[in-house]
């Protein structure tokens, strides 16, 4: 018979969290979006109004 209990109780190790999971974050999406609607209003006006 096999003695499972040392098993159960054991922690499993801290998964390694990426890039993919630090651009899932809504206020750094939130940031980028205006930074990158602010440079394509700055490129329009560039390209179009000067």
């Amino acid at each position: 018979m096999l003695d499972t209990t040392q098993s159960d109780t054991a922690v499993p190790p801290e998964e390694r969290r990426g890039c993919l999971f630090a651009l899932s974050q809504p206020p750094l999406m939130i940031f980028l979006a205006v930074i990158g609607c602010l440079l394509l209003m700055a490129s329009l006006h560039d390209l179009l109004m000067l």
